[in-house]
């Protein structure tokens, strides 16, 4: 890690946090993590899921706030390539920042749809921490 980048990280909330991971959101703010992003030069994606709730729902908010192409097929499989190969084949990435806010917890998207989706996250983490490429994702349930 260069100095510049290193001098910004301990200056942000993300200290001492692992540049590959998938963790609640907890006791950051997501106005510090979409700062720390920038001044990092990272990506930052923020989904809020509150009026989601089914799978299609959760995902086409996604999509949406993602700003996902058109041809998003809008399962879980294509939430993936979406977040890897594309973006991957774009060019160099500096790194990202992913904000998933107020995941539903009910009975059309339950505990296991929210690990899928989870998951889901956790393969992209693994996907760019393989490339040297940081990928914090940050999450709280409704």
């Amino acid at each position: 890690m260069d100095a510049p980048l290193r001098k910004e990280l301990s200056e942000t909330p993300l200290k001492g946090v692992r540049s590959n991971i998938v963790q609640s959101i907890r006791a950051f703010r997501v106005q510090d993590l979409q700062d720390s992003a920038r001044s990092m030069g990272h990506h930052f994606l923020y989904a809020n899921l509150a009026a989601g709730q089914s799978k299609q729902e959760v995902l086409e908010l996604i999509a949406q706030q993602f700003m996902l192409p058109a041809h998003f097929g809008k399962n879980f499989d294509a939430l993936y390539d979406c977040m890897t190969d594309p973006v991957h084949k774009s060019g160099p990435q500096p790194g990202f920042i992913v904000v998933l806010e107020q995941i539903p917890a009910n009975a059309k998207f339950d505990k296991e749809a929210r690990e899928q989706l989870l998951d889901i996250f956790r393969d992209t983490a693994d996907y760019w921490a393989d490339r040297k490429i940081p990928f914090r994702c940050f999450y709280s349930f409704l």
